[in-house]
């Protein structure tokens, strides 16, 4: 049978590949780390933070493993402990609050795997990561750069899109971890990865992720600048103001109508704003959930304490 695919899982684990903080580093040149999960302590194994990528604010959430045998030891080897995904879930229901994007790297064999991790709940951890994401009412994008190892990986990809480089893996299991189940034998690894279709192009097949992001030039500025394109595009999309957008074309075609306009949407749902200048260029923005921003307003200009109120007389003016 083919190894083909264990190769990719070699691939996928070298140390020589950009780590997560490299991604971050190369994409944000004015980021600022966040630490802790409010709860027991900081996880070096999870890095998150804001930050600006091409002038939109967003939040970035990377597992980092590290690159040298000390920096490798400190981060857990990328293997995160539940503090580490609850700040990830802080931070981004705080990118949530103030509207911002969330960029994800995921590159890990798995959640960390110990007797403390475990008594400061693991698993609950990954468990609400998991339902939290699922209600984020911003654009979240993960992206998958070595080992998508189990619910290690999956608790920060939970996402709008989910993105893999060529050779990454996403799997539930290690190939190992798979042999040595199945038939007690760890040395069958590569039938392993073969049958647990864990290679881009079966996640792809399988509808489990949405695009490939090809590694010519992996770790150069080249690299970076054609993943940078792709993510600046994608945001674009979730984040601009299409209704917005249409709006202000719409109205150029009322008489009277001209150049520099501005048109603000404030829903129920979400908060719309489209400008267009004198030279005829459109800038657009979409903040999804945006309703609490309408509440606010309702409260304001009633001068009223009760949040609850404001909400009733947002919906039933």
């Amino acid at each position: 049978m083919s190894t083909q695919a264990y190769d990719i899982v070699k691939l996928a684990r070298s140390n020589k590949r950009p780590t997560g903080l490299d991604y971050i580093q190369n994409l944000c040149g004015d980021f600022l780390e966040l630490h802790g999960d409010r709860c027991y302590a900081d996880d070096a194994a999870i890095v998150g933070g804001v930050g600006h990528f091409r002038g939109i604010p967003v939040t970035f959430v990377a597992i980092e493993k590290g690159h040298s045998a000390k920096e490798r030891m400190s981060r857990f080897f990328g293997a995160p402990h539940p503090e580490g995904y609850r700040k990830a879930l802080r931070l981004m229901r705080q990118a949530e609050k103030f509207h911002r994007p969330v960029l994800c790297f995921v590159d890990t064999s798995g959640a960390y795997c110990g007797i403390g991790a475990e008594e400061r709940g693991q698993g609950q951890a990954i468990a609400e990561n998991l339902m939290g994401m699922m209600s984020l009412n911003t654009p979240v994008i993960t992206l998958l750069i070595g080992e998508g190892g189990s619910g290690g990986a999956l608790a920060l990809s939970v996402a709008d899109r989910v993105w893999m480089l060529e050779n990454a893996v996403y799997s539930v299991i290690s190939p190992e971890g798979c042999a040595s189940i199945l038939w007690k034998d760890a040395g069958k690894a590569d039938e392993a990865a073969q049958r647990l279709r864990l290679t881009t192009r079966d996640a792809l097949e399988l509808g489990i992720i949405e695009k490939i992001i090809p590694e010519r030039d992996l770790g150069q500025p080249a690299f970076y600048g054609l993943l940078a394109d792709r993510l600046e595009k994608e945001l674009h999309v979730q984040v601009g103001g299409a209704e917005a957008e249409a709006a202000i074309l719409g109205a150029l075609t009322t008489p009277g109508t001209r150049r520099p306009l501005a048109i603000l949407d404030l829903g129920a749902g979400s908060t719309d704003a489209s400008i267009i200048n004198a030279q005829g260029q459109i800038v657009a923005t979409h903040l999804a959930g945006a309703g609490d921003m309408v509440t606010m307003i309702v409260a304001s200009g009633l001068d009223l304490q009760d949040r609850y109120l404001a909400e009733d007389i947002k919906k039933y003016p």
